[in-house]
Parts: C-alpha cells; structure tokens; sequence
C-alpha cells in the first residue's frame, strides 16, 4: 500500500522550500509595495517563513516547537495595517518564485501551494487591521491536497 506523500515531501523538504523563500525575499527590495513592509527583516526571516511553510504543509513540527506556533506568527502580523496591494502583490511574488526556486510544476502541487498562499495571506491582511482581535491562540493551520481546514477552537 502506497501513501500520499505530503505537500511538504512533494515540494522537496525544506530545502526546497528555503530556495522559494530566498527567490522570493531576493526580489522584495526591488519592489516598490513590498519593499517598505520588510524594510527592517531579520537575517532569519527568510528561514522562519521556509519553517512554517514546512509546518503548514504537513513536514517538520519546528514553527511550533521552536519559534512559537501559531501566537508568534500572529504577533508578526498585528498592527501591521497590511493592504489589499500587499496582500496581493506578496501572493503574486512568491507564487512566481516557486518556478526559480525549482518546486515541483505539477498542476495539483501548485493548485495546493497557491490555494495557501491565497487562504493565509487573506488571514494575515485581516489580523493585520486596528482593532483586529483574531483568537490569541489556534493550532498551526495543516495544509494537504486541497482540503481547507475550518479553525475549531
């Protein structure tokens, strides 16, 4: 008996995913609506995100075990009065690094990957306005083939 393999396997680990990370935040300098965003980035940012994209789809348990799950992400996202232009513009760029970066270009991986993309951008704009109170506390979201997991608390 075979089994699926997951998102996380099919991309190539996180090495991979690393790769997508650093195409992406390569070219966020350059741009004129990101740019201002990460204008203060940490050395580590690149990795951070390369982490909970592996957690998220289905790899490693490292966002939560070492950087703090679900609440650190959030706290990277409140107050930051994210824009529509930002939101879209940070979808379009990194969904544009996955060729670069050497991810697989299968439809069905891509249709996953940009699915998430799409579904935790629009999450992040949201937490990102004044007076946002998303719940302080949730699981990592899991993302596989084309499932979008409600939040349950």
């Amino acid at each position: 008996m075979t089994t699926t393999p997951t998102l996380y396997e099919w991309a190539g680990g996180h090495e991979a995913l690393l790769r997508l990370t650093q195409v992406f935040y390569d070219k966020v300098p350059s741009d004129p609506v990101l740019a201002p965003v990460f204008a203060h980035m940490s050395d580590k940012h690149r990795e951070h995100v390369a982490i909970w994209l592996g957690e998220v789809f289905r790899g490693h348990s490292r966002y939560t075990d070492e950087l703090g799950g679900y609440p650190a992400m959030l706290g990277h996202h409140l107050g930051l009065a994210l824009t529509e232009e930002q939101r879209s513009r940070w979808a379009a760029l990194i969904a544009q690094s996955a060729d670069p970066a050497g991810l697989p270009d299968d439809p069905e991986f891509r249709s996953a990957f940009v699915a998430y993309i799409e579904w935790g951008t629009r999450i992040a704009l949201s937490n990102s306005q004044p007076g946002a109170t998303p719940p302080p506390e949730a699981p990592v979201p899991h993302w596989g083939w084309g499932e979008a997991p409600p939040y349950q608390p």
